[in-house]
């Protein structure tokens, strides 16, 4: 452990008796990590102590898991990073094991940050109800009316369970999430510190920027999605637009065009015909060995789009083909998945305050019905995260207007997207830009959603990396310069 930050740890403490403010946030070290780390990688693991409803300081308080891991360099930068992870309801923890890998530790520390309700966060806000209702909603012969009452059912019960324990669900926000980072850079008396943060965590980057600028050099924005952004309104509208591009440069690559001629018609033209006469797939079930059938519509088939990653999006094309020509192997592999029994629905309480606080209330449920019928190839596919009916028996306080509008900031920005994200497209970092004007954007050719993570090719962490070292000039890594468009797939 760093004995600098045993020493920050102990003063916390100190300065909390004495101290004129309400509170005094405390970073507590303990030895009793979540994850054993590689032998050595020099760090410290503590819990970060914040008051649990920020609107009584003196009240009941949380715990938040921090590791602080220092830079492999003898002479490190001043300025750590605090890196946060997406969902919402993601856990940050997961990635401690593997720090070798991560470039950022090569010229300063690093520091992961988990967010209030995640998986190791003190409370946690799981959900297995809501888990078990998935499951069982994606099982075949259950009818829509059946899985939208077991959704239900699983919302309330994990509500008034977690209502039972003493949990105050309007308290799991991003605004409450950038005050608990806020307080951690105070608690662990940081100067100055960079931000990378994915997908949904670019909200609390975009709010650190608003309400708590002091200190924050340099964000990495990876996947973002704005504030401003109706996200419930117009993810149904970016799939479609994301895959007839990966379909049109499929027809413009004459490889690829030749292997699978007319793709984009005849695929659209499959998923409106499933859309209106179900698929029949059958699956032996992989522990009774009995049969098992289920009937696809068209937003059942987008899978073989929506679930490629960046490593899998040169394949897509040739899946389609595949599905096209009556080869369904890939799709009864998918459906073998869904016998394997529910989750643990870790997270699942905190994503539903997060989304039912700052994206549901601000959709025009007309829109979002409107969206649903909109596209005939995904006939019935709600852009909405969750249904109204989820989010009324979620009933948390809707956040205020400002929640849901542009943060305008001089603070240097790298935003990265890949260019087949549909869940996070480049148009709208492309359109935060206007609120930025010290902002850099970088969309990688062929690759999807959070781009950082792409372990395969590190180049995203790479670019990344460089920005923080200077974040006054965009990037010029090599090896996105070096980077072609997609290689589709065309042979076995």
């Amino acid at each position: 452990m760093r004995p600098l930050l045993l020493c920050l740890s102990l003063l916390a403490i100190l300065c909390s008796c004495s101290s004129p403010q309400p509170y005094s946030p405390r970073f507590v070290v303990t030895d009793n990590p979540p994850f054993e780390i590689p032998e050595g990688q020099d760090y410290t693991f503590g819990y970060l102590e914040v008051p649990a409803d920020r609107a009584e300081p003196t009240g009941d308080t949380i715990r938040l898991p921090v590791y602080y891991f220092r830079s492999r360099n003898p002479d490190p930068r001043p300025d750590p990073i605090i890196y946060t992870v997406g969902g919402p309801g993601g856990s940050t923890m997961f990635n401690a094991p593997y720090m070798q890998y991560y470039q950022y530790l090569d010229d300063r520390d690093f520091i992961l940050f988990e967010q209030r309700g995640t998986k190791y966060a003190q409370p946690h806000l799981a959900c297995p109800e809501w888990a078990d209702a998935m499951y069982r909603s994606g099982l075949p012969g259950v009818t829509e009316a059946e899985a939208n009452q077991f959704k239900r059912d699983a919302a309330q019960a994990c509500r008034d369970r977690l209502v039972a324990d003493g949990v105050d669900l309007n308290q799991y926000t991003t605004r409450a999430i950038a005050a608990d980072l806020a307080d951690l850079v105070t608690a662990l008396e940081i100067d100055s510190f960079n931000l990378l943060t994915i997908s949904y965590s670019t909200k609390i980057a975009q709010v650190m920027m608003r309400d708590h600028p002091e200190g924050l050099r340099s964000v990495v924005m990876d996947s973002a999605l704005p504030l401003a952004a109706n996200y419930d309104e117009e993810s149904t509208g970016h799939l479609m637009a994301i895959l007839e591009q990966l379909l049109g440069d499929c027809a413009r690559d004459p490889a690829c065009n030749q292997a699978y001629p007319d793709l984009k018609e005849r695929f659209l033209a499959f998923l409106r015909k499933a859309s209106a006469e179900p698929l029949e797939v059958t699956v032996n079930h992989p522990e009774t060995g009995n049969p098992e059938l289920f009937r696809l519509r068209g937003e059942d088939l987008i899978a073989v789009f929506t679930n490629a990653g960046t490593g899998g999006a040169s394949n897509v094309p040739r899946e389609m083909e595949r599905m096209l020509q009556g080869d369904y192997a890939a799709i009864s592999e998918e459906l073998a998945g869904l016998f394997e029994g529910p989750g643990a629905g870790d997270g699942i309480g905190a994503r539903l305050s997060v989304w039912c606080a700052e994206e549901y209330p601000f959709a025009d449920q007309s829109v979002v019905e409107r969206e649903t019928h909109r596209y005939p190839e995904i006939e019935g596919l709600s852009p909405a995260v969750y249904p109204a009916e989820i989010c009324d028996i979620w009933s948390v306080q809707a956040e205020p207007p400002r929640e849901n509008e542009p943060v305008t900031s001089d603070t240097p920005t790298l935003l990265i997207n890949g260019s087949y994200d549909s869940d996070t497209p480049p148009t709208w970092a492309a359109q935060m830009q206007n609120y930025l004007p010290n902002s850099f954007h970088m969309v990688f050719p062929g690759w999807k959603h959070i781009p950082t993570t792409y372990w395969s090719n590190p180049c995203a962490m790479t670019v990344a990396n460089a920005f923080f070292n200077n974040p006054q000039v965009r990037s010029e890594a090599p090896c996105f310069e070096q980077l072609d468009e997609v290689s589709f797939v065309v042979s076995e």
